[in-house]
């Protein structure tokens, strides 16, 4: 209180008279996002009636090429949009999928809800940190994995399921979690419960934003449809070049919706009797 019936207004509140500019260092020196990089926001922007629209996708370029969305690619963001920083990073704390800090090149979600729980989620985390280390929920050592407790994955049939980068493997065991780090740390992730082999956390980041396969070399070429689902491909998935029945992730593909019997023949409705008869007069 400085006056009767005054409140003092706190130093760390901007944008009010009086008050004084919180100053926020930046945490990576120099823009997150290069000229060419830039050159995509824009027309990533360019698909929307709004621009604001391509919040989220923009902020996933941010990762795609950070690895993690830091404070300075909000910024960047921000300024491509014309909003403040302040709308975007309320979007950013949001959704769990963008990192706020450094993370690995695998995420590692574990589902520890009721289903999964039940059936050894919570044992499973607890051996994945034992595996991984301390540091893990953060980022490990060595750079490769980040450790995450998932809420419920939506899959409680398939419980315990354990997600790596958003991608799914079914009924997981302590004994299949070690052999998954281990393959991963050699350089062989393993192939999904469901077919397809995840990329790392700036593939599937890229494939988020709305990007599409990457040109000759190795630079994003062009803006579009999603390229697939971030998925690698697997050996499960592997056909022939002429066989149309596999999706772009390498799943089964269903065939077009067919017309049920007959409807090809049915015929167009005919008008009411005497209709004609009733236009005429």
């Amino acid at each position: 209180m400085t006056e009767p019936g005054q409140l003092e207004r706190p130093v760390w509140q901007t944008g009010q008279i009086g008050g004084e500019t919180r100053v926020v260092v930046p945490d990576v020196e120099g823009p997150v996002l290069s000229e060419e990089a830039r050159g995509l926001a824009e027309r990533i922007a360019a698909r929307y009636p709004r621009r604001r629209s391509a919040l989220v996708p923009l902020l996933y370029l941010v990762q795609a090429e950070a690895g993690w969305v830091p404070r300075q690619g909000m910024r960047e963001v921000a300024e491509i949009l014309g909003i403040t920083t302040a709308e975007v990073e309320a979007v950013a704390t949001f959704y769990t999928m963008l990192k706020l800090h450094p993370s690995g090149k695998y995420v590692l979600s574990v589902c520890t809800n009721p289903s999964c729980a039940l059936l050894g989620g919570k044992r499973l985390y607890e051996r994945a940190k034992e595996i991984l280390g301390d540091q893990s929920e953060h980022v490990t050592e060595d750079g490769l994995f980040t450790l995450e407790e998932e809420e419920c994955l939506a899959a409680c049939d398939k419980a315990p399921v354990l997600a790596v980068n958003y991608v799914f493997y079914d009924k997981v065991s302590e004994e299949q979690l070690g052999e998954m780090i281990s393959e991963i740390r050699e350089g062989r992730v393993p192939e999904a419960s469901r077919g397809g082999v995840p990329g790392d956390l700036r593939e599937v980041s890229r494939t988020l934003a709305g990007l599409t396969e990457r040109s000759e070399n190795g630079q994003p070429d062009r803006v579009g449809q999603p390229a697939g689902s971030g998925l690698r491909e697997g050996p499960a998935e592997r056909r022939d070049e002429g066989d149309q029945t596999t999706g772009p992730s390498g799943a089964e593909g269903s065939p077009r919706s067919e017309q049920p019997p007959g409807a090809e023949e049915s015929p167009r409705s005919e008008e009411p009797p005497g209709a004609r008869g009733a236009e005429d007069g």
